[in-house]
């Protein structure tokens, strides 16, 4: 069981090498959104990204095999977590993708530590919330606190996941359920709560200017959760970023289109000039 030691806790962690490592591309880290344990990467990204780069992908602070540490956090300290992980593993620099809490996660990490950073991909995700996503997210807060259950709080969050369509593939939306459902991720509610409450208190729209790392901003055009306004704002708060939209897909895009995520993502990190 790989856990990396930081000042204060362990974070588990899952290292991948390249198939056929090229020399000049640095690791690729996922860094996972709320609620979600690292293996969500493993069917759809890891066997395609890794091919020419490692891939290193995390458990957030609480989740899965990561331990626990009781007081709230925010944003910025599970950026610390991020940077503390590569300190421990040794890895100077890396490519980094983040889904919603974990494109959150980046923005505050490369602000703390440019240097670690090369490219940047924020999957859904947003700099600041609007006024109905903090009333979501405090209303998915209070049920996690009320101990609603593992299967009803990831289905209350997967009508907001996917699109129509998806939902209709039981053989989709049923694996993942039993998944975060399985009595092996120590998710409890009050963690998940303190998930949302640093979601919603995330704000880094006005200093993201000074971010001038290539970065690729992707979302769904169907996403309910957090619509295509959320990338396009962040795009357009920073000097190097572009902005893409993948159509017929939720908030879930790197789930409902793997190959095109996978592509577009692929693109980037290796040839920037390809989807300009």
């Amino acid at each position: 069981m790989p856990l990396a030691d930081l000042t204060d806790h362990k974070i588990y962690y899952e290292f991948y090498d390249a198939e056929d490592a090229d020399p000049e591309l640095p690791p690729l880290v996922f860094v996972t959104g709320m609620g979600g344990r690292c293996e969500g990467w493993l069917p759809y990204q890891v066997p395609s990204l890794r091919a020419h780069r490692p891939v290193l992908i995390y458990d957030h602070r609480g989740v899965g095999q990561s331990e626990n540490l009781d007081p709230p956090f925010t944003t910025a300290d599970l950026a610390r977590d991020l940077i503390g992980l590569l300190d421990s593993l040794g890895i100077e620099q890396v490519d980094a993708a983040g889904y919603f809490l974990g494109g959150m996660t980046i923005q505050e990490a490369v602000l703390a530590a440019p240097e670690r950073f090369r490219r940047l991909v924020l999957i859904g995700s947003w700099a600041r919330p609007d006024a109905r996503r903090r009333m979501l997210l405090n209303e998915w807060a209070s049920l996690g606190r009320a101990g609603i259950s593992a299967a009803s709080m990831t289905r209350q969050r997967l009508i907001w996941t996917f699109s129509e369509e998806a939902l209709e593939h039981t053989e989709l939306i049923d694996p993942g359920v039993e998944r975060l459902d399985d009595g092996l991720t120590p998710l409890t509610g009050e963690l998940f709560a303190r998930q949302c409450d640093a979601c919603v208190s995330h704000d880094s729209l006005d200093r993201l200017s000074t971010v001038e790392h290539p970065t690729l901003t992707i979302c769904g055009r169907r996403d309910l959760l957090t619509p295509h306004k959320f990338s396009q704002a962040i795009a357009e708060a920073m000097p190097n970023a572009r902005d893409v939209a993948l159509s017929y897909c939720g908030h879930a895009c790197m789930i409902e289109r793997a190959d095109r995520f996978n592509e577009i993502v692929a693109h980037f990190l290796d040839e920037p000039d390809a989807i300009d």
